[in-house]
């Protein structure tokens, strides 16, 4: 078996590491406006119900989204600042409760 050259795997490491960085980037900036249900095709992946879901494009197939990007779903992840109700536990009441 050929020896691994550290200096060559550090440097395919790197270049690794500024693509993904690139990515997750992208991905970042784009989760403060655009579903995260939402595919690339416009199409919802929720497996629960939405307002902006509409009429799949095929029979059987995934509803298409009908969101317009404008929303900024952050405050929805940031569980710290509100309130979170937890169901089924034979009275309602919020995770920040005991």
């Amino acid at each position: 078996m050929t020896p691994i050259d550290p200096q060559e795997y550090q440097k395919s490491l790197d270049r690794l590491s500024g693509i993904l960085a690139g990515i997750a980037t992208h991905a970042d900036e784009q989760a403060t406006f655009r579903c995260p249900y939402k595919n690339r095709f416009d199409q919802c992946t929720a497996h629960f119900g939405c307002r902006n879901q509409r009429k799949p494009q095929k029979p059987g197939g995934l509803f298409q989204c009908g969101g317009d990007d404008q929303l900024d779903y952050r405050s929805a992840w940031e569980s710290a600042t509100t309130r979170t109700k937890r169901w089924g536990t034979g009275r309602t009441h919020y995770l920040d409760e005991p």
